[in-house]
């Protein structure tokens, strides 16, 4: 046995001829509470039990492997200990030549077959933050992901936890998503493995009314889509696709260039002020589900569009923000990126307000001269490096049995960046 950490998932198969060779010759077995009662099922338990030292905390467990560098151990680990398990911390403290993984099924694998259901073209989310309140991890998804991604994958596994439990899960799907465009079914598997496990099937009302016991995981499943939500495109919505009053609305090659300009992160926040029929924040949105876009509106007739265009394509990461900028900007959560379409003749307020949250990007659509005089002087006053582009758009006509070219009007897109 050589002088390694060996990682032995388990759980749910009984051990290989490996594992058991090296757990009945490790002199150490480290494991969890919850990972000792199940080892306890194990008929190796009974040789090694004396070995087996019970350690809660992760950071705990690796001090004390560091402490006893010098003899190989043996870690109990659940499941696969790679996917989305210890298995990648362990290497990032030790070093890949001295850590050793033996994986058992993983959950999620184990979720699939129970439910009969292929899991190649699903997405796997863990929503698993840690046991301790205090110390959560920052997970790269959060619940109010689901819905956008539902629409990208139609099937979505997720590691669940106390916290964030299928109870909660399901609340947030029945009231945030827009049901009448997706009938999902919501599958809980409880307890994997355990004399105790339990399979639940449900809609996300009648899971958010249950509870499930630890450990447990949850596949979720579009049954069915509207075909018009499931063919638009995630980038080049066409005017004629989008509700907005006749010719005010943000025009495609211009939107198109207004976003290229923002440089957008696949994750963050980002205002759309005087968001008018709200084509620009549904465009972003469509994206990446994981922009999350605050459409701020202060014209009712103009807010209505937003939400029809919200409705229509199944958008739910853009949130309707009613009122003037810049004094609703106050309380929103901080944004990475700005887009300004509209200012009701306060430009320079509502730069003013945004340098000081430090936004990285800002970009802002004109079409004359003394707005485009304002926004060069406001973005440097603040400290931005400002660069602008005019765009002119011509759109091929026909005239009689020919084409020909028509104007738009010209646009000035104004980006500022932080220096």
């Amino acid at each position: 046995m050589e002088n390694k950490l060996y990682v032995i998932g388990i759980g749910y198969r009984p051990l290989d001829k490996r594992a058991v060779n090296l757990i009945l010759n490790a002199p150490v077995i480290l494991a969890s509470k919850r990972l000792f009662d199940v080892f306890a099922r194990y008929e190796e338990f009974q040789v090694v039990k004396e070995r087996v030292r019970v350690i809660n905390n992760i950071d705990e467990t690796i001090s004390f492997i560091k402490a006893n560098l010098s003899r190989p151990a043996v870690l109990l680990a659940s499941g696969d200990p790679l996917f989305f398990g210890i298995g990648k911390r362990l290497i990032e403290e030790f070093g890949r030549d001295k850590v050793e993984i033996i994986p058992d099924l993983s959950s999620i694998q184990l979720a699939f077959s129970r439910i009969k259901e292929a899991w190649d073209d699903a997405f796997f989310m863990s929503l698993h933050g840690g046991p301790d309140p205090l110390k959560r991890r920052k997970l790269p998804y959060e619940i109010r992901d689901i819905p956008s991604l539902i629409k990208r994958h139609n099937k979505i596994a997720i590691l669940t936890d106390k916290e964030n439990n299928p109870s909660k899960i399901a609340l947030f799907l029945s009231s945030a998503f827009n049901l009448k465009y997706v009938a999902l079914k919501l599958y809980v598997c409880e307890r994997l493995g355990y004399p105790d496990e339990r399979i639940t099937e449900g809609t996300p009302e009648e899971i958010a009314s249950m509870t499930f016991s630890d450990p447990n995981v949850m596949i979720i499943k579009a049954e069915q889509a509207v075909s018009a939500i499931s063919s638009m495109p995630i980038f080049g919505l066409k005017e004629e696709e989008l509700s907005h009053s006749k010719g005010f609305i943000t025009k495609d090659e211009i939107r198109a260039i207004s976003i290229h300009r923002l440089r957008l992160p696949r994750k963050g926040i980002v205002w759309d002020i005087g968001a008018g029929s709200g084509s620009v924040s549904v465009e972003i949105a469509c994206l990446s589900p994981t922009l999350h876009v605050f459409a701020i509106e202060r014209d009712e007739l103009q807010l209505s569009h937003i939400r029809e265009n919200i409705e229509r394509l199944g958008i739910t990461n853009v949130e309707v923000i009613k009122g003037e900028a810049p004094e609703v900007l106050e309380g929103l959560p901080l944004p990475d990126r700005v887009f300004i379409g509209g200012s009701g003749g306060r430009l320079e307020e509502i730069v003013e307000r945004v340098s000081n949250i430090n936004a990285g990007i800002i970009v802002i659509n004109a079409t004359t001269l003394e707005t485009l005089n304002t926004a060069i002087k406001s973005l440097k006053r603040y400290g931005y490096r400002v660069s602008v582009s005019e765009v002119i758009v011509a759109r091929s006509k026909p005239l009689s049995e020919s084409t020909h070219l028509e104007a738009l009007n010209p646009v000035l897109v104004i980006r500022g960046v932080r220096t």
